[in-house]
């Protein structure tokens, strides 16, 4: 299937709890842009983390937009159900040498990244073990995760002079990928991580505007490397504030106070709503 032409964007939370108001703002954003634009709105349901979603916030999820009046234009896409796709791109990237096992436990992680002398971000570079201890440790049947290279990807794509994203309010930035490290694309308990599914959907249904928090405007450049690596475009990218709570903090699901269902139980309504988001 072809992906669509003309501007495209999408909202794509993920159903580890309801709605709160942060996530209305957003999905209103990207919304109203879509049809300013004459474009294209998709829903996707990352869950992906199948300890923590469940289906029944994926339900409320699809209730709470539609009671704030979010339509979109495509049928909802369920990133459970795109595991093949997304089995492809690892392997892919395996078989080109740009990813490595890595079997420290989360713990171990945790402690090797507090004591890297650079950065926390730099604890996993170049960590891929001899073959003799790899072949060991997987006969053993230990867990481990596939990290991405970025030495390797650095010289697959002879340096990362020419990587760049567009950025809607800083202008044109030079990704620098070194500033994420070996990040994890997968690991067993979890399957693939955050990074690669995003990526490889974004491609898949041709995403051309990425619309998110500004809490995510770092995660451009290890996605913009990935991009690169598995020849997909490289989408424009726009980050939004974060809607923060009355104690200054941003919002989370944990605060059901803020909830939109519980923002409508107590009399809310949509064009409210809209007006204290300064929509």
């Amino acid at each position: 299937m072809s992906p669509p032409a003309g501007f495209v964007t999408r909202f794509a939370p993920s159903p580890t709890g309801r709605l709160h108001r942060g996530h209305a703002f957003s999905a209103l954003t990207a919304h109203d842009a879509a049809r300013a634009a004459g474009g294209r709105l998709n829903l996707r349901i990352e869950d992906i983390d199948t300890a923590r979603c469940r289906p029944a916030f994926a339900q409320a999820i699809i209730a709470d937009l539609a009671w704030l009046g979010v339509t979109w234009d495509e049928p909802v896409v369920f990133q459970s159900k795109r595991q093949v796709a997304y089995a492809e791109a690892l392997r892919a990237l395996r078989d080109r040498g740009l990813v490595y096992r890595c079997f420290k436990t989360r713990a171990e992680a945790a402690a090797a990244s507090a004591s890297a002398p650079h950065g926390p971000q730099l604890a996993f570079l170049g960590a891929a073990l001899p073959l003799d201890e790899e072949a060991r440790r997987l006969a053993a049947g230990e867990a481990f995760a596939w990290r991405l290279s970025i030495a390797a990807a650095e010289r697959e794509l002879d340096g990362f002079a020419n990587l760049a994203f567009q950025d809607a309010d800083r202008g044109r930035i030079r990704a620098d990928p070194w500033l994420a490290g070996d990040v994890i694309l997968a690991r067993k308990d979890l399957g693939v991580a955050y990074h690669l599914a995003a990526v490889v959907d974004d491609g898949a249904s041709g995403v051309t505007c990425v619309i998110r928090g500004e809490d995510l405007r770092e995660a451009c450049h290890v996605q913009v490397l990935l991009q690169a690596l598995l020849r997909l475009p490289t989408p424009d990218y726009r980050h939004h504030p974060l809607i923060l709570g009355a104690d200054g903090k941003r919002l989370a699901k944990r605060d059901a106070s803020e909830t939109i269902a519980s923002l409508r139980a107590g009399g809310a309504t949509p064009e409210r709503l809209r007006a204290e988001l300064g929509l």
